[in-house]
């Protein structure tokens, strides 16, 4: 049941970092757009800087469980390499209930951030007037699936260490050894 979950995670983390991908291609394509217009035609789209600043946001939220599913989170390895392998999931689990903390608190201000705005009905104050709560849900729904899959990770990696299986529990959540960084980068 859990590696159905965390398997399924993973597939709607890969479909949300395409989408996400593609909300930074489309403002992108928004900016250069209104970038040539100004130059060309003395004209203005108008709100292109902050559609692209929401479409980044959201983007990014969006990418959190596919980074985390690919253990591609920055993390300080200077002792870590060191360790004996029980060290190593020991402080990878750690860091991922550390994560999971930080960002399901992030999460839970998002989440009173986003009620607020619902409530008031806020909108921006720029000449486009957008109702905030458009942007806000899908950025809080991106935080939310990401301590979600955090969790899932989690709990798996703990499971495989509770079994004696180090070896599973640190490629759910350890660090990718340069050979499987570079098995990545070949396929």
């Amino acid at each position: 049941m859990l590696d159905r979950l965390i398997s399924s995670s993973h597939t709607i983390s890969r479909i949300l970092v395409w989408i996400g991908g593609g909300l930074i291609l489309a403002s992108a394509f928004l900016v250069t757009v209104e970038v040539f217009m100004r130059k060309f035609l003395n004209m203005s789209i108008g709100g292109a800087d902050e559609l692209s600043g929401y479409a980044f946001g959201v983007a990014t939220t969006l990418g959190f469980a596919f980074s985390l599913f690919e253990r591609a989170h920055i993390r300080v390895d200077a002792l870590y390499i060191l360790f004996p392998r029980i060290l190593k999931v020991i402080a990878s689990l750690f860091g991922l209930a550390l994560l999971i903390g930080f960002t399901g608190f992030v999460a839970v201000q998002a989440w009173s951030m986003v009620a607020d705005t619902l409530h008031h009905g806020s909108r921006s104050i720029t000449p486009m007037r957008t109702p905030l709560a458009w942007p806000q849900i899908p950025w809080l729904a991106g935080w939310i699936f990401f301590v979600f899959c955090g969790c899932l990770l989690f709990l798996r990696a703990l499971l495989s260490m509770l079994r004696g299986d180090l070896d599973g529990a640190d490629r759910l959540i350890g660090m990718k050894s340069v050979e499987e960084q570079i098995e990545d980068e070949t396929r």
